[in-house]
């Protein structure tokens, strides 16, 4: 019925958006008021939004159609949804936005919609071997979409190509007076930058981050054959060990807020939530208002540093996960290397380059600097173009 409107629309000769007639699906946080928001809990089953999230309305503006709701992790925290791998139905997809990573990778749907407050995109993009951008904090608005972290929490979405991931990225920017940390800044250009060659080939950080034992064995291996490939055009770098500290941070700023988030379905429900999260909340709960304001204050001395960063280097290349997604339904993986990107707001993309021992999607991160989306999809497609060639 939708495509036989969206065809006739067509024919009226009116204007039409540019996603019109488009298959979209939202994690299932994401407001609507057609669909329950039931936000992976009993607690939530059934509930409506008496008005849409201001990306669902931009969404339809564009022509899109929403197709419906996607699996997430309970409270999109890390006790996993019912979906599975598309690539082998015994491994996860990664978390939370598990449901919109999938639906992609299955082709189910084009292009997907997610949420990231530590790994929550870019983790499952690489456990499903599609595209998934996060973009810098503050440039979608998160009005009427759940909230765990105010200071965490950044949209993402799902696609199959780089310039897909630009188009419906492009229709979500914009400023929102309604969400607190929404930025006045212009709405970066990403499907022209896509389609641009860098002004100069591009200089890469591969920064040895101190979780680096994490990455498992063939994974280390496919990114030490990528380094060769860039030879010359990519630098192993120090991580400073003022900033090693960035996942317990990180940790503290979420769990609190978590805490605050969640604390009526904390007093209210607690027998409906798993241990994991009644875990996370009772940890949120005992912070002190000095760590918690330590951990805030941290993330502009280390935005600060990556601003210098970036005037020697164009991207910072990295996993965008341990490896393959792990043989485990009842986890959706380790986000470790999402963590410090997500704790500063900065731009990342997950490439699906590489593949680990088991003939399995690898994921490959680009990170930005905050606000220099547009340079980070131009180095996207400029190392897609390198690898596969």
């Amino acid at each position: 019925e939708k495509a036989k409107e969206a065809d006739e629309y067509r024919r009226s000769g009116k204007p039409i958006g540019p996603l019109h007639g488009i298959p979209i699906a939202l994690k299932d946080i994401i407001g609507t008021i057609d669909m329950p928001t039931e936000c992976g809990t009993p607690i939530r089953k059934g509930k409506s939004y008496s008005q849409n999230a201001e990306i669902v309305d931009l969404l339809l503006s564009a022509g899109a159609i929403i197709m419906g709701k996607t699996v997430t992790a309970e409270l999109a925290h890390l006790t996993p949804g019912k979906t599975k791998n598309p690539h082998d139905p015994t491994r996860t997809p990664g978390g939370s936005s598990m449901g919109s990573a999938a639906a992609v990778a299955a082709n189910m749907v084009p292009l997907a919609v997610g949420s990231q407050t530590n790994g929550s995109v870019i983790r499952p993009a690489s456990f499903c071997g599609v595209v998934g951008y996060k973009p810098s904090k503050g440039l979608i608005s998160r009005h009427l979409v759940m909230q765990a972290s105010q200071v965490l929490d950044q949209i993402g979405v799902f696609s199959n190509s780089i310039e897909d991931a630009a188009l419906i990225s492009e229709q979500l920017f914009g400023h929102d007076k309604l969400d607190p940390d929404s930025t006045l800044r212009a709405k970066p250009k990403l499907l022209a930058a896509s389609k641009e060659k860098p002004p100069m080939e591009p200089l890469l950080a591969y920064i040895n981050l101190p979780f680096m034992n994490e990455l498992e064995a063939d994974a280390k291996e496919a990114f030490g054959e990528v380094k060769d490939e860039l030879k010359g055009q990519i630098k192993d770098v120090e991580f400073p060990k003022a900033f090693s500290e960035i996942p317990k941070w990180h940790k503290i700023i979420m769990e609190s807020d978590m805490a605050k988030s969640f604390s009526i379905d904390y007093q209210k429900f607690k027998n409906l939530l798993s241990d994991q999260i009644i875990e996370a909340i009772e940890r949120g709960q005992k912070y002190k208002a000095t760590e918690y304001n330590e951990a805030c204050l941290k993330i502009n001395e280390v935005t600060a540093y990556f601003d210098e960063f970036f005037h020697h280097y164009d991207a910072i290349l990295t996993p965008s996960a341990c490896g393959e997604a792990p043989k485990d339904l009842k986890t959706t993986g380790n986000p470790i290397f999402c963590t410090i990107w997500t704790y500063c707001g900065m731009p990342s993309i997950s490439l699906p380059l590489l593949q680990g021992k088991n003939g399995l999607p690898v994921g490959v991160q680009l990170v930005s600097s905050l606000y220099d989306d547009e340079r980070l999809f131009r180095n996207a497609s400029w190392l897609t173009n390198k690898i596969k060639k």
